[in-house]
């Protein structure tokens, strides 16, 4: 069985970021290397390339000699991350329709079937990602997942997307449907429409 190893830097990223999206660190909050390592039981070190890696990702600013400031993403980045997201997603699954197997496939539809039965949110979100990244994979550009990856991690762990999870299974299985007959440009526009649908609360016009 695969087990996923999370380094001391992943676990003090996904801490400090999901204190700045609850709003436990506000924008403008200083982050000192020394008292996170203390509050999070760990050394410097991975302190140091946690603040690298989420200044990466937009959450802080680092200036030399000085702690890191939180940048918390606003609502409007959030909604250009989503934007982006579709696009990214929309291709992988054009590309995908190309090389897609019987395997690929049932795989797929496994993890709409366990999508359908998720009761918490954050399992659907998950569900939903590794759907999402299973189709990015299947194109065989590493380069292409990366950056799938990338999104997600700067648009965060809250459940913005609010279609009802009946309308979130039946679009897969459209996008599904569309891989399995090849169909380049359908598995793209479906991917789009769902991507896109599924952030709708946030487009500026709905503020």
């Amino acid at each position: 069985m695969a087990v996923n190893y999370r380094s001391k830097t992943d676990l003090v990223a996904d801490a400090l970021k999901s204190m700045i999206q609850r709003g436990e660190l506000e924008s403008g909050d200083e982050l000192h290397q020394r008292v996170v390592a203390d509050l999070l039981g760990v050394s410097p070190t991975p302190v140091r390339e946690a603040f690298r890696r989420l200044e990466a990702e937009g959450f802080v600013a680092i200036e030399p000699h000085r702690p890191a400031v939180v940048l918390r993403p606003d609502h409007d980045e959030v909604y250009a991350n989503a934007m982006m997201l579709g696009v990214l997603e929309g291709l992988g699954a054009e590309l995908a329709a190309k090389k897609v197997t019987s395997e690929d496939l049932a795989a797929l539809g496994d993890l709409n079937e366990r999508l359908a039965s998720a009761t918490t949110d954050s399992e659907r979100i998950s569900l939903d990602r590794r759907f999402h990244l299973r189709i990015c994979e299947i194109t065989g550009y590493a380069y292409l997942v990366t950056q799938l990856n990338l999104l997600w991690r700067m648009i965060g762990e809250s459940p913005h997307l609010v279609m009802p999870i009946e309308e979130w299974v039946d679009q897969h299985r459209v996008i599904i449907e569309a891989l399995a007959a090849g169909d380049c440009s359908e598995a793209r526009d479906a991917t789009n429409s769902h991507v896109f649908d599924g952030f709708k609360s946030l487009a500026p016009s709905a503020s």
